[in-house]
């Protein structure tokens, strides 16, 4: 199993209508499977491109 390195959380945010209805929306982080020496960890896409 996969541990988690980034310290990223989902992004939550209101959805807001023409009528000012709020709605709940979600953004989850883009979190990649990568083998650092010989671990498999998880990190964003921006980590990754960095570290490649």
């Amino acid at each position: 199993m996969a541990t988690n390195v980034s310290k990223k959380k989902p992004l939550t945010v209101n959805l807001r209508s023409k009528a000012c209805n709020a709605t709940k929306s979600r953004q989850k982080p883009n979190l990649q499977k990568k083998k650092i020496n010989g671990k498999t960890v998880l990190i964003s896409a921006r980590e990754a491109k960095k570290s490649a």
